[in-house]
């Protein structure tokens, strides 16, 4: 193993040649102007080698500066190593709060920005959305800040880490406010599927779990709301009588509050605690995200599979993102549902399951880019309409395709 070690599942061992951690924007711009080939890593949770490189692997992890709030617009800029578990509690101090976080507080923001990282929540874009400006040093090594509003903006700020390295980000703002976590169980696809976009207006965010060891089961139904939790029980639902972790016989003391007890958004809305290791620590992770108008049609594909992937998943989940303008966003266009698989680490066995999920789910399915999936490139790039553009965009930012690896070469971008 290289001495850039390897991605969070251990699945991805860094193959870079060297590994630098700048601490400001000027050693970052003398970096990229100086390499033949860079890519950043954030916090290495991509389940993939989405990040590698045979250069330079680059950290933002030490880079000077932390969040500055501005209050008149309601926008706080951040240097873009810093994690939302990080941000998250220092914007509730200042009475501010993100619309939306993912389900683990551990990533790094520029990260999950630009591979399109999402929460859940029916009304709620992806982590994206949030995102007013950013600036990044391109492969001429040169400073550039694109804004909402600007002709490249939404076609660089999902960017897959080939536009070049964010340095800062600035993002939307609201009010902060308090939510509660109910967890339900004993619900059956049949009556939630009869009924899906009930259930999921039903919470702010709602995600849906299951194991697909029982076919018809959904195990549990995690709602989070900023009102008092619905009534489920014409679902055959109840409310959990404790505590309860997403991954069966797993102990709920890594996972956030639940039980109806309102708390800070920060504390509510990602399933997992910053101080805790998340979900299963050792694990792999697929998704695909489909338009709205084909989710059932995806779930009951997925359904319709579970004996083959009831060996190998330790958790489905399943929820809902809003549509959103962002070329390389799994919700370009579309409000979407996202079918989540957490899989134990074996690796050949997932990759030889993903093409037939792959081939069972409706052609508009995308991958999340971070995670494993096994459709070729020009499949990939066939289910965005802006591709095109973005290849161009490509062009003009990285001309000598320093940020490229061999993850991009798959993809053709």
């Amino acid at each position: 193993m290289s001495q850039a070690g390897t991605n969070w599942a251990g699945n991805v061992a860094f193959s870079a040649a060297a590994v630098a951690a700048p601490t400001t924007v000027d050693e970052v711009a003398s970096l990229v102007a100086s390499a033949e080939r860079v890519r950043v890593v954030g916090s290495r949770h991509s389940f993939s080698d989405i990040a590698d490189t045979d250069g330079t692997l680059l950290s933002l992890a030490a880079l000077e500066g932390g969040p500055e709030l501005d209050s008149a617009r309601g926008v706080v800029r951040v240097p873009g190593g810093l994690r939302y578990g990080d941000l998250a509690p220092w914007l509730h101090d200042r009475g501010r709060a993100l619309a939306n976080l993912a389900s683990l507080p551990h990533i790094s923001i520029a990260g999950a920005v630009a591979t399109g990282t999402h929460g859940s929540g029916e009304r709620i874009g992806s982590l994206a959305t949030q995102v007013s400006a950013m600036e990044l040093i391109d492969g001429e090594g040169e400073l550039i800040r694109v804004e909402r509003g600007d002709p490249d903006f939404d076609g660089s700020v999902v960017s897959l880490g080939s536009l070049g390295v964010v340095t800062a980000l600035e993002l939307d703002t609201e009010p902060a406010f308090e939510m509660a976590q109910t967890v339900f169980e004993g619900a059956r696809w049949d009556d939630v599927l009869a009924r899906f976009d009930d259930v999921q207006r039903s919470g702010d965010s709602v995600s849906l779990f299951t194991t697909w060891r029982d076919a018809d089961a959904v195990d549990q139904i995690w709602m989070k709301t900023r009102e008092a939790a619905p009534d489920l029980s014409s679902l055959g639902a109840r409310p959990a009588d404790g505590p309860r972790h997403p991954l069966p016989g797993i102990d709920a003391e890594p996972c956030t509050p639940q039980l109806g007890v309102r708390g800070p958004w920060f504390d509510r809305l990602p399933h997992f605690r910053l101080a805790f290791t998340p979900s299963a620590g050792e694990e792999l992770q697929s998704e695909y995200l489909v338009p709205r108008h084909d989710a059932r049609a995806a779930i009951e594909a997925v359904r319709g599979l579970s004996s083959r992937i009831a060996p190998l998943v330790l958790v489905c989940e399943v929820r809902t993102v809003a549509a959103d303008d962002l070329w390389l966003s799994p919700a370009f266009g579309t409000d979407v549902v996202g079918i989540h698989f957490t899989w134990v680490r074996d690796q050949s066995a997932v990759m030889a399951l993903l093409p037939e999920i792959e081939a069972a789910l409706p052609p508009s399915a995308r991958p999340h880019w971070g995670k494993l999936f096994a459709l070729a490139g020009d499949a990939v790039a066939a289910r965005y309409p802006r591709w095109d553009d973005v290849v161009a965009l490509r062009a003009r930012r990285d001309p000598h395709r320093r940020f490229a690896n061999a993850w991009t070469a798959r993809l053709g971008v």
